[in-house]
C-alpha cells in the first residue's frame, strides 16, 4: 500500500509539473513580443503557485505516511480545508463527509463559517449543490447562489451568498464527501490553475484518507490479536481472572485524571492490557506455584517484561506501549528491574501500570494467599509511594479509587 501511495504522489506531481510547463510554453508562444519584465512576472507567479501546491500536497501526504497512527480524522479534514483555502486564496471553505448511518452529508471541517450553519446543515445525496456533486461525482461552480434553485434552502447565512465551487472527494471512484470553496472577493471566477490544483489536492486527500483507514484496520487487527494473547495469559495465570481487562479500565481513568494527551492515554490503556503478555514465555508451573518461589524461579519471572517487549516492539504503532511494558516492574527509587531506572527515568505510562498492577494483585486471590482488604491495599500503596511507586500516581489513583468506592456504596444503598 505504501508503494501505491508514493506512486500516486509521484504521478500527481508529474502531472502538475507537466501542466505548469505547458502553461509556460504556451505563454511564450502567445506572447513573443511581450517584454521581459512581463514574462518574468508571469513565470514567478507560475512557480509561486507550483510551490504553494507542492507544499499543500506534501503537508497532506506527510499526514498519511508519517502521522497516520496519531492524527484524528477531524484534524486531517481541517488540514485539507485550510490547505485548499490557502492554495486558491479562498476566504471560506468547508468539507462535508457522508454519515452512512443517517445517509446525510455533514460538515466535518470548515474555515470562517458560522457555528449555526455548521450545526444545522445536513444534506441528503442528490439534494442541493453538494448533494448533486456527491451523487454525480462532477465538479460544480455556482456563480449566483442566491438565484440558484438547487441552493435556495441554504441562503439563510450571509457567507453562503458568494460564488463557490464544489468538488467531489472520492476513494476508488466511490464518493465519500464534498469540498466547498468560496470565490475570493477580488476574483471574477476560478482559474484553470485553481481547478487543476484543487482536483490534485482532492486526489491526494482521497489517497491519504485511504492510507489512514488502512492504518486503522491494521491497528485494529493487531489490537484484537494482542487482546486475545492477553486473555490467554489471564487463563494461564490462574489467579488473575480478568486482570488485564480491569487494569485497562483503571489505566484509562487514571491517565485522564493525570491529564495525559488522548493518544498517550490510549497507549497507557494498551500497556495495562498487555503488561503481562511476556508471561506467555514463562513456565505455567511457576506462575501457579502455591508456595514461595526459589531464586531460580523468581529469576524466570523477572524475564517477563523483556519477553513482552520483544513481542510488542516489532509492531510499529505499539512502540510506546512496548516501552511501558518493559519498565512496568521498575521502582520509583531505582530498586526495580530490568534496568534499575529511577523516578522520571521510568515512562509515566509504566509508573501508572505499576500502581494498577500492584493494586489488582493485592485485591485478588493469589496461589499463596487470599485477597487483601481494601484498607490494607490503601496502606500498602501509601507506604510504597516514593519507594516502589510514583507518589503523584498513587495520589491520583487513590482519589479515583475512593470516588469509585463511594459511588458503589451509594448505588448499593439505593437498592
Amino acid at each position: 500500500m505504501m508503494i501505491y501511495v508514493l506512486a500516486g504522489v509521484i504521478v500527481l506531481l508529474l502531472a502538475v509539473v507537466g501542466f505548469l510547463l505547458s502553461r509556460i510554453y504556451a505563454f511564450k508562444l502567445d506572447n513573443p513580443a511581450s517584454d521581459k519584465g512581463d514574462r518574468d512576472a508571469s513565470l514567478r507567479n507560475t512557480w509561486n503557485k507550483f510551490d504553494e501546491l507542492l507544499t499543500s500536497l506534501l503537508t497532506i501526504h506527510e499526514i498519511g505516511i508519517v502521522n497516520a497512527g496519531s492524527i484524528k480524522k477531524e484534524d486531517f479534514f481541517q488540514t485539507v480545508v485550510e490547505s485548499a483555502c490557502d492554495l486558491i486564496h479562498s476566504p471560506r471553505g468547508s468539507l462535508m463527509v457522508l454519515d452512512s448511518a443517517a445517509n446525510e452529508l455533514r460538515i466535518v471541517a470548515s474555515k470562517n463559517l458560522s457555528k449555526e450553519l455548521m450545526a444545522g446543515l445536513s444534506i441528503k445525496p442528490g439534494q442541493g449543490i453538494a448533494g448533486r456533486v456527491f451523487e454525480t461525482g462532477e465538479t460544480i461552480f455556482v456563480t449566483d447562489p442566491e438565484h440558484n434553485t438547487q441552493y435556495k434552502d441554504f441562503i439563510g447565512y450571509d457567507e453562503q451568498k458568494d460564488p463557490f465551487i464544489a468538488l467531489p472527494l472520492k476513494v476508488k471512484e466511490k464518493p465519500f464527501g464534498v469540498l466547498n470553496l468560496h470565490l475570493p472577493k477580488d476574483k471574477e471566477s476560478f482559474t484553470d490553475y485553481d481547478l487543476k490544483f484543487l482536483t490534485l489536492l482532492a486526489g491526494e486527500t482521497a489517497i491519504t484518507l485511504e492510507n489512514i483507514k488502512l492504518y486503522e484496520s491494521i491497528e485494529n487487527f493487531y489490537l484484537e490479536m494482542v487482546q486475545t494473547l492477553a486473555r490467554v495469559i489471564d487463563a494461564k495465570d490462574a489467579y488473575t481472572g480478568d486482570h488485564a481487562g480491569r487494569a485497562r479500565k483503571k489505566a484509562h481513568a487514571l491517565a485522564e485524571e493525570l491529564h495525559m494527551p488522548e493518544q498517550m492515554t490510549k497507549y497507557v490503556e494498551y500497556a495495562a492490557l498487555l503488561h503481562d503478555i511476556g508471561k506467555i514465555g514463562i513456565d505455567g508451573s511457576i506462575l501457579s506455584k502455591p508456595g514461595r518461589l526459589t531464586d531460580a524461579e523468581y529469576a524466570e519471572i523477572k524475564k517477563h517484561p523483556a519477553i513482552g517487549y520483544q513481542i510488542l516492539s516489532p509492531i510499529h504503532f505499539l512502540g510506546p506501549v512496548a516501552q511501558m511494558v518493559l519498565y512496568h516492574q521498575e521502582w520509583y527509587n531505582g530498586m526495580g528491574y530490568p534496568e534499575g531506572l529511577k523516578g522520571e527515568e521510568i515512562p509515566l505510562g509504566a509508573r501508572i501500570v505499576a500502581t494498577i498492577d500492584a493494586w489488582d494483585a493485592m485485591m485478588s486471590d493469589r496461589p499463596y494467599r487470599k485477597a487483601l482488604s481494601r484498607e490494607i491495599g490503601i496502606s500498602e500503596l501509601t507506604k510504597g509511594a516514593g519507594k516502589q511507586f510514583d507518589p503523584q500516581v498513587v495520589e491520583a489513583f487513590l482519589k479515583l479509587e475512593s470516588r469509585e468506592w463511594k459511588d458503589a456504596g451509594l448505588a448499593a444503598g439505593g437498592e
